[in-house]
């Protein structure tokens, strides 16, 4: 891990590090997905697979990755912390102190030169994964400091680490429900997880409604929050990043915030934090 600030990627020529492993292996996914569907040929119970698959890998995100580790918005035990870990890196887009690492970096550069993804700057292109194959961002520990000091998400940040946790994955899918399963369930499933995370950073700077006065361009969006369990409530979760819901009112519809609720029934997690009154306004 380095504990260097990034520089801000260039504007333009990036094109030359696409070559990357990493690049090769997010290709090789996608590729992998259609040539299965062809092989395994169309299914309705296929597509059911990789869309419940989806959304539920898509809650594990949000409420793993984003708002506990990158925006610490609720406690847990460090057993359940651990639980977290694991199952978010089975999505297949890093290692947990490399993910909160640079959306702190994000939100504390916003639309500003040193952004690693603003459409705004680089375009949508860039912003929605053209940043991620292109720009090698390496782990930065001052981001991530109350995080790092536990020794078993320091692990789980190592590259074989994050890759075993999604190979895991994989394979649970092809034990339990062979190759049509390993397609749809994890291949498909994966693909458009990733698009689907990528289009907060793309579509929810571009497109959709700012109800708050933010510094950056951050937009709500209630067709990408129902695609993404809650997160396309942009614009809310830049006025007040903290939140466990992004979902201010009651009428947005954040599905990782309930699925957060039941687990603090279950006494799982606790300390859930919400914005005040004064930041919400009125509905």
């Amino acid at each position: 891990m380095s504990g260097r600030l990034p520089r801000a990627p260039p504007a333009s020529g990036l094109t030359t590090t696409y070559l990357r492993p990493a690049s090769l292996l997010f290709w090789g996914v996608h590729v992998t997905a259609v040539v299965g569907v062809i092989a395994c040929g169309w299914s309705w119970r296929g597509a059911a697979l990789a869309l419940g698959a989806y959304f539920v890998r898509m809650v594990v995100v949000t409420a793993g990755y984003h708002r506990y580790f990158a925006h610490r918005a609720f406690k847990t035990s460090r057993a359940f912390q651990l639980l977290l870990a694991v199952a978010a890196e089975s999505a297949g887009q890093g290692g947990v102190l490399w993910w909160a690492s640079h959306h702190r970096w994000h939100h504390r550069t916003s639309d500003t030169v040193r952004d690693v993804h603003s459409p705004g700057l680089r375009g949508f292109w860039h912003a929605h994964v053209g940043w991620l194959l292109a720009h090698d961002w390496q782990t930065d520990v001052t981001l991530v400091s109350d995080l790092a000091k536990y020794p078993e998400l320091r692990l789980l940040n190592r590259v074989s680490a994050h890759v075993a946790a999604t190979a895991a994955l994989a394979l649970a899918f092809l034990v339990v429900g062979g190759a049509q399963a390993l397609v749809w369930g994890y291949m498909v499933s994966t693909v458009l997880l990733w698009h689907g995370s990528f289009a907060i950073n793309s579509f929810a700077h571009l497109y959709g409604k700012r109800p708050y006065d933010t510094p950056d361009s951050s937009r709500n969006s209630w067709l990408l929050a129902l695609l993404t369990s809650g997160e396309g409530w942009h614009n809310n979760h830049h006025r007040y990043p903290s939140s466990a819901n992004q979902g201010f009112h009651w009428w947005q519809i954040d599905v990782t915030y309930l699925c957060l609720r039941l687990l603090e029934r279950l006494g799982l997690i606790w300390e859930l934090r919400r914005p005040p009154a004064e930041v919400v306004g009125r509905d």
